[in-house]
């Protein structure tokens, strides 16, 4: 018997967190008894919904009105995780105990908002109106990673994401320390690059677009596929494509170019418009940009990093049944069933042009 990777179960190293994944394709043949999700409800929604805190012209829970915005709309979160003004910690007898550490972790928060209408998403968003978006990202991360040493924009799409409301924002999270992914992701470029002296991503979507194997898609600047290693059953990656060896690529968002926005915009627009077309519904998903860290490290060498946006969608086998990470996965090690080139292969044939258009 010789091995088959579309048959047998493999584990395969994701060198970006030092983690491995097993990867058990068998299993895509077993019956299915487990949780069925509700069918997205998202045609449900109105057009403008004054009730909803989100929509232009609404009261916000806090008593706020937002203004009749027309485009993007930013405001500090009304309830956020992250506050600027706190005390430090008390360590007691004045020594800190090794296995009770403590710190204290200051920050802000923000909410934006893609669209004055409610009953639209990413895909569903013109190129230009993406193109605004990110540069409205743009922004945020260049005035909070003065100050910050870590600014993460984060989206979650749909209730099944704990998404409490259908308007379509995202959240922006500035912290004056480094989070788990992004601390791990900088010791890990790190020793990749003095190693080998470039950037571990850099190498990586170099090869990827050699092999051609879980690419989804592409155009001049970006590059979307499902990682070697992914977790999620249609995890994708959008990574920079690398040109001239003398032309660096962007460390952070706030590197890009005008042309880069915008045909990071189609990119975007892209995959999510395959994520929909998949299943034929509002596709639920995590996604955010990691870069280089901001803030104190704004004056150290970051040559080892890529810009880089991550989509962690659940769905598995419909748009009413997803994949849990529980037990093993929570125990031991992630686990996924499909491989990353059957994914890459169904959303590499799904339209670029969305099923409701």
């Amino acid at each position: 018997m010789s091995f088959n990777p579309t048959e047998h179960q493999h584990i395969r190293f994701n060198p970006l967190k030092g983690e491995w994944v097993l990867v058990s394709p068998h299993r895509m043949m077993r019956p299915w008894t487990g949780q069925v999700e509700k069918v997205s409800d998202d045609d449900n929604q109105s057009k403008t919904d004054t009730s909803n805190p989100l929509s232009p012209g609404a009261k916000r829970g806090n008593g706020q009105v937002n203004p009749c915005y027309e485009s993007t709309y930013t405001f500090t979160n009304d309830f956020p995780a992250l506050l600027e003004d706190i005390p430090e910690p008390e360590v007691k007898n004045g020594e800190e105990n090794e296995l009770f550490q403590v710190k204290a972790a200051r920050g802000t928060c923000k909410v934006m908002c893609f669209h004055p209408r409610s009953d639209i998403s990413i895909p569903l968003m013109s190129v230009s109106e993406i193109v605004k978006v990110i540069e409205n990202w743009m922004r945020e991360i260049k005035e909070l990673g003065e100050k910050y040493s870590w600014v993460q924009v984060f989206e979650n799409k749909g209730a099944i994401m704990g998404c409490s409301n259908p308007h379509p924002h995202c959240q922006i999270w500035a912290s004056d320390f480094l989070p788990n992914e992004g601390r791990v992701k900088n010791e890990t470029q790190r020793k990749y690059f003095e190693k080998h002296g470039k950037p571990l991503l850099k190498d990586y979507v170099t090869q990827e677009c050699s092999k051609k194997e879980r690419i989804v898609f592409s155009n001049s600047d970006w590059v979307v596929l499902v990682p070697y290693w992914a977790l999620w059953p249609f995890e994708t990656m959008i990574l920079p494509i690398p040109k001239e060896e003398s032309v660096p690529l962007p460390k952070r968002m706030t590197d890009l170019s005008a042309d880069q926005i915008e045909s990071l915009a189609e990119a975007v627009k892209v995959i999510t418009t395959k994520y929909d077309n998949l299943f034929n519904t509002s596709f639920p998903y995590s996604m955010g940009w990691h870069g280089a860290p901001t803030g104190k490290y704004l004056a150290e060498n970051m040559n080892h990093w890529v810009f880089h946006g991550i989509y962690y969608p659940p769905l598995l086998r419909s748009a009413t049944i997803k994949k849990f990470m529980v037990g093993y996965e929570l125990l031991a090690q992630a686990q996924r069933d499909l491989t990353a080139e059957q994914a890459a292969e169904r959303l590499r044939n799904c339209p670029d042009r969305h099923y409701k258009l």
